[in-house]
């Protein structure tokens, strides 16, 4: 199997192609240190993750910005720290600000030339068409959580990705995942019945970061788009 054997790419987009951990600790580690907790970078990305994928599994079909402000509220109410409606808001309202991994536009417009791309996302419109704008592609479709009306990891989500596939023309078997989380994209995907490509932004680093962990094989790995881009190219 080569990654040239494919006819569309999915991405996750966010830890994948934007930088949600930068993202997320400029807004909670100012929060953490005016509130005088000695709470470490790992300790505030742990914490969201648990209490995100709460916030999502209880409310399916509550937007992006809310789950921020509600997944902000626990982890201060779990922390000891107050978390005023400002603080939400301003996570919350956040996402259009976090940043572009440096090799994504690049990586994206190379690959464009040879696939089509799809993003299938756990944000809502207005968030991602922010983001959007920082990678420099228009991608062939957009699934976001508020399209669909549930969070990854919900299999929900990949039945309406490879509905979305088949309507542009991607035959079955053609399709191929590209993410970095394990727990949201790599173990549905699978299920799913799709190959897929993990992009090890976290590699070196301890723990898992603003995702919970997970066990499973991807196809691939590499360590950040730019590498990814470049096997494609050489169809390894």
């Amino acid at each position: 199997m080569l990654i040239t054997d494919f006819d569309a790419l999915s991405f996750d987009c966010y830890g994948t192609l934007i930088d949600w951990e930068s993202g997320l600790l400029a807004v909670l580690r100012p929060w953490a240190r005016a509130s005088g907790l000695a709470a470490t970078d790992s300790d505030l990305l742990e914490a969201f993750a648990k209490h995100e994928g709460r916030v999502e599994t209880a409310h399916p079909a509550m937007p992006y910005p809310q789950v921020l402000r509600q997944t902000f509220e626990a982890i201060g109410n779990v922390l000891g720290a107050p978390v005023t409606s400002s603080d939400a808001d301003q996570l919350g309202g956040s996402v259009g600000d976090w940043p572009a991994f440096a090799d994504s536009a690049a990586a994206l417009g190379a690959l464009a030339a040879r696939f089509k791309l799809v993003i299938l996302s756990n944000v809502d419109r207005a968030s991602f068409a922010a983001s959007n704008r920082k990678l420099g592609v228009t991608f062939d479709a957009v699934l976001t959580a508020e399209d669909i009306g549930s969070y990854k990891p919900s299999t929900r989500n990949f039945e309406a990705l490879l509905a979305r596939a088949r309507e542009l023309g991607v035959a079955d078997g053609k399709l191929l995942h590209v993410a970095q989380s394990l727990f949201h994209d790599h173990v549905p995907a699978r299920a799913a019945g799709l190959p897929t490509v993990w992009i090890n932004r976290r590699g070196g680093l301890a723990g898992w970061g603003a995702t919970p962990a997970a066990e499973v094989v991807p196809d691939w790995e590499f360590a950040s788009m730019a590498e990814f881009a470049e096997a494609a190219a050489g169809a390894r």
